[in-house]
């Protein structure tokens, strides 16, 4: 597998990390999460809570095990950048407009402008790569 073919599997890879880093931070210390990020009015500390976080992180880890073991095409890169902006709508919201979060949300925002440019620029050079242009899925590797 020559270099250029290779560059939107590893591409698709960064963009799982922060799926696995932050969801497993949130499934194995949820009140840490909590404690850290959700302002003192709307913390709650319990089990439920923490079951709560925790679910989310699991889902998070479930998330970035599929964008690390599926095959992307082209047009994967492309519909994810467009599905990620609603969250910047979201850390937007929640944390200047209704102040649920605190600014430690920046990771939240920082994971997602990571990601929109690496599904970008995976999209972009899908495009203009022709060993990959033809058939639009990455090789196993």
């Amino acid at each position: 597998m020559s270099r250029s073919s290779n560059l939107p599997h590893i591409l698709q890879r960064l963009i799982a990390l922060p799926y696995l880093f932050l969801g497993a931070w949130c499934l194995l210390a949820p009140h840490h999460v909590e404690r850290l990020t959700i302002t003192p009015a709307f913390q709650h500390l319990s089990d439920t809570s923490a079951l709560l976080i925790g679910c989310f992180g699991a889902q998070a880890v479930l998330g970035g095990l599929f964008i690390w073991f599926s095959r992307w095409e082209r047009r994967t890169f492309a519909v994810y950048a467009v599905a990620l902006l609603p969250f910047f709508a979201f850390n937007y919201w929640f944390v200047f407009v209704v102040p649920i979060f605190n600014r430690w949300l920046a990771i939240d925002f920082v994971s997602n402008a990571f990601m929109l440019a690496l599904s970008l620029y995976g999209w972009h050079v899908m495009g203009r790569s022709p060993d990959l242009a033809g058939h639009g899925q990455i090789a196993d590797g």
